[in-house]
């Protein structure tokens, strides 16, 4: 191996190590680190699950900032994986997962025998649902009396709510408005968009939109400030975040009505130094006490079941969840399979779009 060579890998290492910031939970000797996305939602997490659940179980754990599935993609190809468990997407974790970039979990450790059947796979487990929704500025719409925007349609319409809108910058999540905006019922989305020209339609939409599209958002904490700063009067998003400025003065709200109902969820990245560790913290956090302690924190719903019997959680914190039966039905279920056949075409037509 030639000198530069070696100092390229050296260099790449040093950058998977550095990918990402850390704060400690514990001791300066972690058995695990776990990195999750920072802002009100891991602030959430760590209350709920992970410093509890290190304290049951004697761990000392560090917490990370990351990036995503990048990061972990570049700590396996370098060799230098110091992660132990990340927090993910579900689509981004089975796209890792197929990619093997992850390790399979054990569900002989891990009990998700009172999950929603669809909330785990070979490679991630669920750790709470949300809901991909838009929020608008309270005291720019539905003021005297006015009924405010409610559905996709109200989204995209500029003359009857004009202002500034926010909408993401990636792909996941934002087809799906497009077409219920554009006509299509919320059962028939994902038939349209494996159709032939369905992708097409639904960029075509956005489109539309992109003249009153102020920003692009690339993170939870990026919208729900902009939503908070009055940057923009409506952005898409997820609810937790929205409720949380909410909670802390910001005049915001949203509805469920033609939401996207997606799940969070635990990984491991493939080489991991502690798996076994892992593995055992998951099946802790797994646990519906746990899981049910999260929505005292962020409106995130639980994956486990049994979260919600024996008053684990109030009748008034259910209703303000995503995956409380009334809010359910108000909602589609983000299709994985589809991004996983799709996903990469997608991308590709929508950032196209984006730099028009």
């Amino acid at each position: 191996m030639s000198d530069m060579t070696k100092t390229q890998k050296a260099l790449r290492t040093a950058a998977a190590i550095s990918a990402f910031s850390l704060f400690s939970v514990g001791a300066s000797a972690a058995d695990l680190t776990i990195a999750s996305w920072g802002g009100a939602y891991q602030k959430a997490q760590s209350e709920a699950l992970f410093v509890p659940a290190a304290k049951a179980l004697g761990m000392d754990v560090k917490q990370a900032t990351y990036n995503g599935m990048s990061d972990v993609r570049l700590q396996v190809q370098t060799g230098a994986v110091t992660l132990d468990i990340v927090a993910s997407g579900s689509g981004s974790a089975a796209r890792a997962g197929a990619e093997g970039l992850l390790e399979p979990l054990d569900y002989q450790v891990i009990d998700v025998s009172h999950f929603y059947p669809t909330m785990k796979s070979k490679f991630c487990v669920g750790g709470d649902v949300f809901s991909n929704v838009f929020a608008w500025n309270t005291e720019k719409y539905g003021k005297d009396g006015q009924p405010g925007p409610r559905t996709w349609a109200d989204f995209w319409d500029v003359k009857k709510f004009p202002g500034k809108r926010a909408y993401r910058g990636g792909v996941a999540g934002s087809l799906e408005p497009a077409l219920m905006a554009d006509g299509v019922p919320p059962d028939q989305v994902y038939a349209v968009l494996s159709s032939k020209g369905g992708i097409e339609r639904a960029i075509n939409k956005i489109r539309q939109l992109k003249p009153n599209i102020a920003v692009w958002w690339s993170s939870g904490a990026q919208h729900a400030q902009l939503m908070k700063d009055g940057e923009v009067d409506m952005a898409t998003g997820w609810n937790g975040r929205f409720d949380d400025i909410a909670k802390h003065g910001a005049k915001v709200t949203y509805s469920f009505d033609q939401g996207l109902l997606d799940y969070d969820c635990f990984a491991i990245p493939k080489g991991a130094p502690h798996k076994d560790a892992a593995m055992k913290f998951l099946a802790e956090i797994s646990k519906a006490k746990y899981q049910a302690g999260l929505t005292q924190y962020i409106t995130y719903g639980p994956t486990n079941k049994d979260a919600y019997s024996g008053g684990l959680i109030s009748d008034a914190v259910a209703k303000t969840l995503p995956s409380s039966p009334a809010n359910a039905a108000l909602q589609i279920p983000l299709d994985i399979e589809w991004y996983e056949k799709f996903e990469k075409q997608a991308a590709a037509l929508y950032q196209d779009m984006m730099l028009e």
